[in-house]
């Protein structure tokens, strides 16, 4: 596969991406339902990141910008996994 129809594909999801978190907060904001984009806006972060990742090695080999990426996707992950368990240790203080 070159490079061009790789990074078409990847430029695809990262749209499809893109119209999930639209459609995702629209939906949520009209109707109160659904999940709330900051219950979903980190996880779609790291995994844009790490699509972007894989786009820019793609480009040119493993380098600064590919690094870059993928030190962005590791930090929201980091920042979704402790948003995730500070709200689950608040839930478990308040049921007590």
């Amino acid at each position: 596969m070159d490079f061009d129809l790789a990074a078409g594909w990847i430029d695809v999801v990262l749209a499809l991406t893109a119209l999930e978190a639209v459609a995702l907060a629209l939906y949520h904001r009209l109707t109160g339902r659904g999940i709330a984009p900051a219950d979903f806006a980190l996880t779609l972060a790291s995994g844009a990141a790490l699509l972007l990742a894989l786009r820019s090695t793609l480009a040119g080999g493993f380098g600064a910008a590919a690094a870059a990426w993928l030190l962005a996707g590791g930090v929201a992950h980091a920042a979704d996994l402790r948003r995730r368990w500070e709200a689950r240790r608040a839930r478990a203080a308040g049921a007590r």
